[in-house]
């Protein structure tokens, strides 16, 4: 017996248009669009789909991304197409945590939305920065950093693919570092701040704070989490795990192959791109991928799938 998972992408898989046919033919997914307008007093018709300067804006970006793919989520449940487990890249979890019933679509939405501009303002421009490492196993990557202070790795994305996060200047030391230890190359990444490094632990504290707000309910499926990359069956954990997933770093690699594990041989990637397919190649290419991430896309995954 086949088991799906729903997996969601993070920052950096926006782009301008994204969503706009669903809005277009779902009342569902327009639905989805309009109630996020409404509560954050943007115009998410306006962010996603035309071309502006504000969709790469943290602040701006996360809320726009997570609207994008709940609704993309809302056409494909529509079709009876479920997941058995859900997990999301970085940002991408409250996406995971909102189909799994363990938040409101409308929670979700909201907390991204303070969780951007927590991330954006708590280092100053300039301060941070990150670098993708291709080439190089995660275990060197470790050892080559360990004595350089304020650089840790951000994501373990997949073999050959690990991104580090820290002080701009210390990230710069470990890219010559790393090149000199054998690492193909140390690509800077165009990024506004240095995300899951515990230079922003303190944006994860308010966080915190602010998720002291939000009800969690008890979850219909489980999720897996970035911070463990364990199965999280018990929404009481929910909030301690996203306080942290601010400033440590994303274990996506190991929770791919969690669920491997745990028998689950569809995944469907829920949003703009396909970087979470590219990965998935070099994790491991005996299951099956899907994308959703345009229209014509659903009723070709559906027919598969049913």
């Amino acid at each position: 017996m086949s088991k799906i998972a729903f997996i969601y992408p993070g920052q950096g898989a926006q782009k301008a248009g994204m969503g706009k046919d669903f809005y277009e033919n779902s009342e569902s997914a327009k639905a989805v669009f309009d109630k996020a307008s409404e509560l954050l007093d943007l115009d998410m018709k306006e962010l996603c789909f035309e071309e502006n300067d504000r969709l790469d804006l943290t602040e701006y970006t996360q809320a726009a991304l997570v609207t994008t793919c709940l609704a993309m989520t809302k056409v494909i449940e529509e079709k009876g197409i479920h997941p058995d487990v859900t997990a999301g890249l970085s940002l991408g979890e409250y996406c995971a945590i909102a189909v799994a019933g363990g938040m409101s679509e409308e929670d979700a939405i909201r907390t991204v939305r303070k969780r951007g501009i927590l991330m954006q303002n708590t280092v100053p421009a300039g301060e941070g920065s990150m670098a993708a490492v291709l080439g190089m196993e995660a275990s060197d990557i470790e050892n080559v950093i360990e004595p350089i202070d304020q650089v840790t790795i951000a994501n373990y994305n997949c073999p050959g693919q690990i991104v580090i996060t820290g002080a701009a200047k210390a990230v710069e030391e470990a890219a010559e570092k790393l090149k000199e230890a054998g690492a193909k190359k140390v690509i800077p990444l165009n990024v506004s701040g240095p995300f899951h490094s515990p230079l922003l632990k303190k944006a994860g504290d308010e966080l915190l704070k602010e998720l002291e707000q939000v009800e969690t309910h008890p979850l219909t499926i489980p999720y897996v989490t970035n911070v463990t990359a364990e199965y999280v069956k018990d929404d009481k954990e929910i909030k301690a795990l996203l306080g942290r997933q601010v400033a440590s770093s994303v274990r996506w690699e190991q929770s791919i192959r969690k669920m491997i594990e745990e028998g689950t041989d569809i995944f469907v990637e829920i949003g703009p791109g396909k970087t979470l397919a590219g990965f998935m190649r070099k994790i491991d290419r005996n299951v099956k991928m899907y994308n959703i991430g345009a229209w014509e896309d659903v009723e070709k995954v559906a027919a598969e799938l049913k």
